[in-house]
């Protein structure tokens, strides 16, 4: 019993404790809170003090810069009230003068009536003291004059003709020594060969390969001969074409490069290289008509152009000697009054059709009319190139400036080597023979023409066949070209079994 009052009296005197301390703890909020608030109203006060502080400083502030700008008004309307009052001052002046003037007028027209006047009555007295009028006057004048000094006339009018004869020659030749000094760079002739630089000379045993598979296998794949030496460090390659030079000079690199050389890698890595010297011929083709300041021309056409910087005439690049020529054809047309872009796109176009001449029957000039109005070109232009080697008759006067052009850029000292354009023209030849074979795949001459390289189809072709054609390609040969020494012709047949493990 003890236990259970005990018990109850402490809960009772417990929860009173408690009951006491939250009255303890509800006073010290309250005070907290009123703390808190006195504290907010002297922040508030502060505040409102420094808002009004500034708001006075900002008003203060706008209120000099108001009084600045009226100030500055005010001398703005003075100078311009002062101005106004000159305008009117330097108005009232002209008036006066434009009024003097006008008087002077008036009295230079009455000056020169009487003047008039004075003129007639004297004519009309002089007419009737001669018996004769103005006109007949003057013609008889003449007619005495002619019949006195009519031999004199005659020498002047002669030394005349002769002395502009002269001076247009001297002027034509003025107009030529001017483009030919402002154009006449040198031009870098074409080589038959292109070296090839290797890091080191264990490269030239892969190259050639074992008992030469390699070097057969690059060789028939790029169509040049490969000339691996005792030179340190390079590799020659010979062809008298220079896409196909440059086609293997690209691959090779490619190869050494990669150092995996074998036959299948080899028709790959040239195939690739063909592609990339497609590109290299639109981007010289793009590149020239941007030199040749020539716009708006057909892609395909830049395309067929930019071949012609890997084809030569007499030793001279055909690409930049057209460049120059629509440089020099400018010059001209600007100095006699003609079209210069025509006469620009017509001299960078003349050659145009050398670019496919070895593919199209025709003369270079009929090819490139064919190619170029196929292409839509300005007829203008057409007529300017068509005339260069007198195919065509003079339909224009830039027709005539093309044709000049191509003499200058041809004609210059250094510019063109015979030696070369006939013994590309006789490689040529070769190949063309061979390829009007049947059966014939493709043709390289190589070795300086000493050695044709036929490689025909197998299934078209027999062994006995090949033996066969390589006799009637070197009688056609014989009664067909002249050549020093003698020509090898090797015909190569060579059968592929190709199958796939799946």
């Amino acid at each position: 019993m003890l236990l259970l009052l005990a018990a109850v009296f402490g809960v009772g005197f417990g929860y009173f404790l408690r009951w006491i301390v939250s009255l303890g703890k509800r006073g010290s909020m309250e005070l907290q809170i009123k703390q808190m608030m006195l504290e907010a109203k002297e922040d508030a006060k502060r505040i409102t003090e420094d808002a009004e502080r500034k708001a006075e400083s900002i008003i203060n502030e706008r209120t000099q810069e108001l009084k600045e700008k009226e100030g500055d008004l005010k001398k703005t309307e003075e100078r311009l009230i002062r101005r106004e009052e000159l305008l009117d001052k330097r108005q009232g002046d002209l008036d006066e003068d434009e009024d003097e003037v006008k008087a002077k007028a008036d009295k230079v027209k009455e000056l020169r009536e009487k003047a008039e006047k004075t003129l007639g009555e004297r004519e009309e007295a002089l007419q009737k003291v001669a018996g004769l009028s103005t006109e007949e006057a003057k013609k008889e004048l003449l007619e005495q004059v002619k019949k006195i000094h009519e031999e004199d006339l005659n020498v002047r009018l002669l030394k005349l003709e002769r002395a502009g004869e002269e001076k247009y020659e001297q002027r034509a030749q003025e107009i030529l020594t001017t483009a030919i000094h402002r154009i006449g760079n040198n031009l870098q002739s074409d080589v038959i060969s292109t070296t090839v630089a290797i890091p080191n000379d264990e490269i030239k045993g892969k190259i050639i390969g074992k008992e030469g598979r390699n070097i057969r296998a690059f060789e028939r794949a790029a169509g040049v001969d490969v000339i691996v030496d005792d030179t340190p460090g390079a590799i020659t390659i010979s062809s008298f074409d220079p896409v196909r030079r440059q086609v293997a000079r690209v691959a090779l690199e490619n190869l050494v490069i990669d150092g995996r050389i074998q036959p299948a890698k080899i028709e790959e890595t040239v195939e690739k290289a063909r592609e990339e010297i497609n590109v290299i011929i639109k981007k010289r083709g793009e590149e020239a008509a941007f030199e040749a300041h020539v716009h708006n021309l057909d892609p395909k056409l830049l395309i067929v152009l930019g071949r012609l910087h890997f084809r030569t005439s007499y030793g001279q690049n055909v690409l930049a000697h057209s460049v120059e020529m629509a440089h020099v054809a400018a010059i001209i047309a600007e100095e006699i009054g003609a079209n210069v872009q025509v006469a620009r796109a017509g001299a960078l176009l003349h050659d145009i059709g050398k670019a496919v001449d070895h593919e199209v029957t025709g003369t270079h000039v009929e090819i490139g009319r064919r190619i170029l109005q196929k292409f839509d070109v300005d007829p203008e232009v057409i007529k300017s190139m068509e005339a260069h080697h007198e195919e065509y008759p003079y339909s224009n006067p830039e027709s005539y400036i093309v044709q000049v052009a191509d003499a200058i850029s041809g004609g210059r000292p250094g510019a063109r080597r015979d030696s070369v354009e006939n013994y590309i023209k006789r490689l040529e030849d070769l190949e063309k023979i061979a390829d009007g074979n049947p059966g014939v795949e493709k043709s390289y001459a190589i070795a300086a023409g000493r050695e044709v390289r036929v490689f025909v189809k197998p299934d078209e072709i027999t062994d006995l066949q090949a033996k066969e054609l390589a006799r009637n390609i070197a009688l056609q040969i014989e009664d067909e070209m002249n050549y020093p020494g003698e020509i090898k012709i090797n015909v190569i047949r060579e059968s592929r079994s190709i199958e796939f493990a799946r």
